[in-house]
């Protein structure tokens, strides 16, 4: 906007129409004055509220309306605008028509024309705000007192991390002064350099809206350390706006105490002080994770005391309790403080020894420990005789995770107590066939796709109440020339490797889609089928689609198709891309099995997430569901199956009992051979009876 500055003649505020109308148009108090503080045009607003008219603003100057004690401040800010002619935001108290004064933000920005320097200044209303202010402000001295005697550490801290407000208790833990009022100093800067970083993570996102929590600690010199369970919430103002963090603190030192006693007794062994069952598997899988980070490999050994029953025979079990505290201090002498031994139970034990360059060194190191450990031992006077027996495995030339090492392990210490007991055995014979008959079954797997001798089986699924086959099951069969059909367990190692898990799941694909699409074009009435996938299969993330391309070529309803994955491919590494392949598969209409359900670690509280539509109890289960414990299991899972809208399915179901407790217990279809067994595709078309399938 031009303003028009009068000209020599003119009235002293004697503004153009459209200026005036401008001003007049604004909400708030307004005026365009000239630097004398008198010339200068007043909008309406400002007229309504002060009741003066313009000769009266005129002769009085804006300055009158401004409370006394506001006065020689407007005046002081009004001195630097002529000087350095600076804008300013201030808030006055300005006068109403009553007499009363009301709380005003004043802003002034100039205008420079051609003769001279215009200024607007503008009033906003914050009159309320300010008693709103004043009246927060009272009940938080009020509540002062209160929150004083909280043993709790109550901090407001504003939303840049500043401390504005704290209670007694909070200025002991943290040492503030009680006699310091000028508060204003970082909060997580009075905190101790380890819990910093966990604070201002807290803090981040208080300050984004959401509650948080993180354990703290506070060191007062000459001061016990405390260990402090924070919880922060956002304050926020009445447009909901975060204004603030109110950081509520509870001492839970006693508590942490508690804990850390707690802990230690559940991961150390009560008799000899070693590490137990429990901590060590952990302490194992931590060390297998950074060998394989390392590029190192490392010795397991599995201890037994040769003989220990006879010892507890002839002595008494206080002779053993003896033997087992003498022994472990033996072996903890025997290893460096990077490597560590465990209590596996009764007489076995576990070593871990890092450092393993050479099989040679690594047997010599270990028949030094075996000749430390068997030292004679006295017990009251007697003689204690005994030997060990000791299995090592070798990560990673034996196995590539700490289960399968100490299975391989347990191998060598078995096979040792096999053909006499006392010694070492290292693992060795079994790793080669294994590495064999691994090399074996790629090679047929590479064979059977390349010469296209996939010949898929199938095994109804049947409704348990009445026996009607409502699903078939796909499995993956192979033709050997000289064999005949071949289980899909002789080629298992094939589905380890990403391009021939995927060639083999795509012919697998292609296969029963053919069937399905004859079967249809012959007029039968075909049940869904459900096709078996590996977590190999979906590391492209691509299955979905191919999938899903495939099913368009062939025409085949996706409804007729089902998939079914293990729990372990959906918690596994590359579980994401599983679980994506899936939606987009439900989605397409194509059902979703959680294969072998119940065989191993199941998270339930992740079952709601996963896009799942039934529940496979694994063969296993239903082989021992005559006993009371296995009972319980399954009928968990038809429980959890019900409340889930979840299909539950058994598989191996093999008799009329097995057939009756799993209906009772929730199951609704099963599999096995009380309905039938692995039929092909042209075997399971006889079986059909015909229909006519509509033209589609």
């Amino acid at each position: 906007m031009t303003i028009k500055v009068t000209k020599s003649g003119e009235q002293p505020g004697d503004f153009p129409a459209s200026v005036r109308a401008t001003l007049d148009l604004l909400p708030h108090l307004a005026w365009l004055i000239q630097a004398d503080l008198r010339h200068g045009y007043s909008n309406r607003s400002w007229h309504a509220y002060t009741g003066a008219d313009a000769e009266q603003l005129h002769r009085e100057g804006w300055l009158g309306w401004i409370h006394p004690d506001d006065r020689a401040d407007a005046l002081a800010c009004w001195a630097n605008v002529m000087n350095k002619n600076a804008p300013f935001e201030e808030e006055w108290r300005i006068r109403h028509r009553s007499g009363a004064y009301r709380w005003f933000r004043v802003t002034a920005r100039s205008h420079d024309d051609a003769r001279s320097t215009l200024w607007l200044v503008c009033c906003f209303d914050i009159h309320d705000a300010i008693l709103r202010e004043a009246t927060l402000s009272e009940r938080l001295r009020m509540q002062d007192s209160m929150l004083d005697a909280s043993v709790d550490c109550i901090k407001i801290v504003d939303t840049s991390g500043a401390l504005r407000r704290i209670n007694r208790s909070g200025r002991v833990a943290l040492g503030v002064p009680h006699d310091d009022a000028d508060l204003g100093m970082r909060w997580l800067g009075l905190l101790p350099p380890e819990v910093q970083a966990r604070g201002k993570r807290a803090l981040n996102q208080a300050r984004r809206g959401r509650a948080a929590r993180f354990s703290g600690l506070s060191v007062i010199p000459g001061c016990k350390p405390q260990h402090w369970d924070n919880i922060l919430t956002p304050t926020r103002s009445g447009d909901g706006k975060v204004t603030g963090v109110l950081c509520v603190s509870r001492e839970v030192t006693l508590q942490r105490e508690a804990e850390k006693r707690l802990r230690i007794a559940s991961e150390i062994d009560a008799l000899t002080g070693l590490l137990n069952r429990r901590s060590f598997k952990t302490r194992l899988n931590r060390t297998v994770s950074k060998a394989r980070r390392l590029g190192r490999s490392f010795a397991l050994m599995l201890l037994d005391v040769d003989h220990f029953k006879q010892v507890n025979d002839t002595l008494g079990h206080a002779a053993g309790d003896f033997l087992l505290r003498r022994l472990s201090m033996r072996l903890r002498a025997s290893v460096s403080d990077t490597d560590f031994v465990a209590r596996l139970g009764g007489d076995e034990f576990a070593i871990v020894i890092g450092g393993v360059d050479l099989e040679h060194d690594l047997v010599q190191a270990i028949e030094k420990l075996i000749q430390k450990a068997k030292s004679p031992m006295t017990y009251s006077g007697r003689a204690v005789n005994f030997g060990v027996s000791v299995g090592c495995a070798i990560y990673p030339r034996d196995a590539a995770d700490s289960h399968e090492l100490m299975k391989c392990a347990d191998r060598a210490l078995n096979s040792l107590k096999a053909s006499g007991r006392g010694g070492l055995r290292i693992y060795d014979g079994d790793m080669m066939a294994a590495v064999q008959r691994a090399a074996d079954q790629r090679h047929q797997a590479r064979r059977i796709v390349d010469d296209d001798l996939i010949e898929p089986r199938y095994q109804p699924r049947a409704r348990l109440r009445d026996g009607a086959i409502v699903g078939l099951g796909a499995i993956l069969s192979w033709r050997c020339p000289q064999n005949g059909p071949q289980q899909p367990n002789t080629v298992a190692e094939g589905f380890k490797e990403y391009e021939l898990a995927a060639e083999i799941g795509a012919l697998m694909q292609a296969k029963i889609l053919a069937d399905i699409a004859e079967w249809r074009r012959q007029g039968l009435k075909v049940v869904p089928v459900s096709i078996k996938a590996s977590p190999v299969e979906f590391l492209y993330d691509n299955f979905a689609e191919g999938l899903l391309e495939r099913i368009e070529r062939t025409g085949v309803p996706p409804s007729l198709l089902g998939i079914e994955v293990t729990e372990r491919a959906l918690a596994d590494r590359g579980s994401d891309y599983v679980i994506r392949a899936l939606r987009v598969l439900k989605a397409a209409g194509i059902g979703v099995t959680l294969d072998d359900f119940g065989s191993g670690y199941s998270a339930l509280t992740c079952l709601t997430h996963y896009p799942v539509d039934s529940l496979k109890i694994d063969r296993s289960i239903v082989a021992r569901v005559n006993e009371p414990g296995t009972l319980a299991v399954v009928q968990a899972i038809g429980r959890l199956g019900a409340g889930l809208a979840l299909e539950v399915v058994a598989e191996g179901i093999n008799t009329e009992s097995q057939r009756t407790i799993l209906e009772q217990a929730g199951c609704g279809i099963g599999m096995g051979q009380l309905f039938e067994g692995t039929i092909t595709a042209h075997q399971f078309a006889s079986s059909l009876q015909a229909t006519v399938m509509p033209a589609s």
